[in-house]
């Protein structure tokens, strides 16, 4: 990658880079090395799981295990530094774009995995939509520090024209000829990689990318620290670019899911009794996927919210308006003020229940059947969402508004381990 400082352009800015990928004959598999994102893993069952899949997972470089935080940067530094000079990575010879497909049934996911050029919030190039906690940028970002490395690819979309041009006419060329690698990971998607180095190829996405802009869909505390990172090297070079997953939605859709909450020390019957008069609850005897089917039902009416930690669900919905009005911020658009996540934070979290926002009481899971095993494991109170519209979510962040912290899963995430991006090579 020519590190550089990024050109003055009003749009995006997607260089190649070596890519640093596991060596095939060194590992089990290449299904066996890869993890989802590191906020995904379920921990602890899911990261023991990871771990124990293949010595040489990727889970050791993004979730290390250590007494202390310094400990735990330091493990991974040393890991990375290890599996480079034992020949479990390596980095490909010249510098590509690369093009990453993901498949799971009638789910196709395609798109290309790049060095993008950093760009000021004020600039509008790359479009947040919720915020960050500061004590999880400062953990990636010492991560990032002290391993001089970007472990993982952030998701990025923009819209297209539907149609197989510009760049997304780079991508499905690439996909015709044959692969750097395939797999297929334990949860059934399959995955691909191609390299780009052709410059012709390479300038036309540069063409195409040059006036649009970008959505942050999955990686908010890791573009956070991707600028935090690069305020701290000034001037040209490594720090002036981030590794991400750049989808082109008019032709790949996303889908777009719910990120639950596990409220770690408040027990479901507490819970349950501080919404007393100020939401309509039923109790559900139902399976997890019927209940999700109700809450879906009752969140096409208005805020829901499906709670769990005693062996079955509770619906809650149909807020009190004037509870909803004293505690929702006015300053809002009306779409931001209706948000699940926004009522559910400024209305059952701060009001009602009056749990501190803090990774100690609050935990943030994907996937709904974890948070429900977690809830009833500990005692707690899993607090299931609906998942929000991709439009909605893209208005506001063009409206500079940004929605609570977790408040969308969009996916599929792409799998960490296929490419690393070194910047000590850069």
């Amino acid at each position: 990658m020519n590190s550089e400082g990024p050109a003055a352009t009003d749009g995006l800015r997607l260089l190649p880079f070596r890519g640093l990928r596991y060596v095939p004959e060194r590992v089990g598999s290449l299904a066996a090395v890869t993890s989802p994102p590191y906020d995904v893993v379920v921990r602890p069952d899911g990261l023991d799981h990871l771990e124990s899949s293949d010595p040489y997972n990727i889970v050791r470089l993004i979730l290390p295990q250590a007494p202390t935080p310094g400990d735990r940067h330091r493990k991974a530094a040393d890991t990375l530094a290890r599996w480079l000079a034992e020949g479990v990575l390596a980095a490909d010879p010249e510098p590509a774009l690369y093009v990453y497909e993901q498949r799971h049934g009638d789910l196709l996911q395609r798109g290309l995995i790049g060095a993008l050029a950093l760009s000021d919030p004020a600039d509008g190039i790359v479009l947040p939509h919720e915020d960050v906690m500061p004590d999880i940028v400062a953990d990636r970002a010492a991560l990032m520090r002290t391993t001089d490395a970007h472990l993982e690819p952030l998701l990025f979309t923009y819209r297209g024209e539907g149609e197989a041009t510009g760049a997304t006419a780079v991508v499905e060329q690439a996909v015709r000829r044959p692969p750097l690698l395939a797999t297929t990971t334990e949860d059934g998607f399959s995955h691909k990689l191609w390299a780009l180095t052709d410059p012709a190829e390479i300038a036309e996405v540069e063409k195409d990318l040059a006036d649009r802009q970008a959505l942050i869909a999955d990686g908010h505390h890791r573009w956070a620290t991707y600028l935090r990172l690069r305020a701290e090297h000034p001037g040209p070079g490594p720090w002036s670019y981030g590794l991400v997953l750049l989808v082109d939605t008019a032709r790949y859709p996303l889908r777009v899911r719910a990120i639950h909450r596990l409220i770690r020390r408040l027990p479901l019957s507490d819970a349950l009794a501080a919404l007393d008069g100020s939401f309509r609850v039923r109790r559900l005897e139902l399976e997890l996927p019927a209940a999700l089917d109700a809450l879906a039902e009752a969140a096409a009416g208005g805020n829901a919210f499906l709670l769990a930690g005693d062996g079955s669900f509770h619906l809650a919905d149909r807020p009190d308006p004037g509870l909803i009005a004293r505690t929702v911020r006015a300053d809002r658009p009306e779409a931001w003020r209706a948000l699940d996540a926004t009522v559910l934070h400024a209305t059952l979290l701060e009001r009602l229940w009056r749990i501190p926002d803090s990774p100690d009481e609050i935990g943030y899971i994907h996937d709904t059947a974890a948070a429900v095993a977690q809830a009833e494991r500990h005692g707690g109170t899993a607090v299931l969402l609906h998942p929000v519209r991709e439009d909605i979510v893209r208005e506001l962040a063009r409206q500079g508004v940004t929605m609570p912290r977790k408040s969308t899963s969009f996916g599929p995430k792409p799998a960490t381990g296929l490419v690393l991006r070194s910047l000590a090579l850069e």
